[in-house]
Formats: C-alpha cells, structure tokens, sequence
C-alpha cells in the first residue's frame, strides 16, 4: 500500500493505491484510519471501490454502515472511487445518493472528481 498526500489551499487529502483488498471489516477500516492519520495526519481519504471486500456493497450484510460509522466516528471524511453501474441494488444506489449529499462519504466516478469534492470540505 503507498499513501500519497494530495495538499491544495492547506486542504490534505490521503490518496491509497494498492492492488489488493484493504478493507473486509470495520477492524481492517480502523487499522487502515490510524495508519493514514499517522503517516500523513490528512483527515480526508480516497480509496478505490476494489479496496474493499464486495460484501461491503451488499447492505444486507451491514458491513457498509459497520465500516462508514467508524470512519464518521473518528470525523475522517472518505471519498470512495469507482464505477458502480454493476451495482443493480435500488437501495445501495440510494444510500450512496443520499452520502454524496453530506460531507462524511462521497462515492465518485474519478480521482479527479474526488479530491476536487473533499478539497471543497473543510476539515
């Protein structure tokens, strides 16, 4: 995992690249939280959609809300990157509709569009 720091106007934003799943429960979550606050001290991150195991985006599985509460818990705001046209679920597509419209969890097509959202958050 390489953690790269994205810094504009005194806005710091953790960006993750990796190849593999980062996070399959909310322990991965806080370890993964605690590492980027440690190592960039950024209250803001984008990871990528494949960072996480797939049970995430089922609902029914609880995983999203255990994982995103802890996020919100510790006031790190996340920007999660993908394409999610696969995803079929009406509610799944709502709940990442109703987070884009809040400051805690955005779901973004691109990188770019990412960072320039979380900039635009204060800290």
């Amino acid at each position: 995992m390489k953690i790269t720091v994205n810094e504009q106007n005194g806005s710091k934003i953790a960006v993750i690249e990796s190849e593999s799943i980062l996070i399959e429960n909310a322990q991965d979550a806080l370890d993964l939280l605690a590492n980027v606050w440690y190592n960039s001290g950024c209250d803001k991150m984008v990871l990528r959609k494949e960072h996480f195991t797939e049970a995430f985006f089922d609902l029914k599985s609880g995983l999203a809300g255990e994982i995103l509460q802890k996020f919100t818990n510790y006031r790190m705001k996340v920007a999660i990157v993908g394409d999610f046209s696969s995803y079929q679920s009406n509610s799944l597509n709502a709940f990442m509709y109703e987070s884009n419209q809040g400051n805690m969890v955005l779901f973004k097509e691109t990188e770019s569009d990412a960072l320039e959202a979380l900039h635009q958050i204060s800290a």
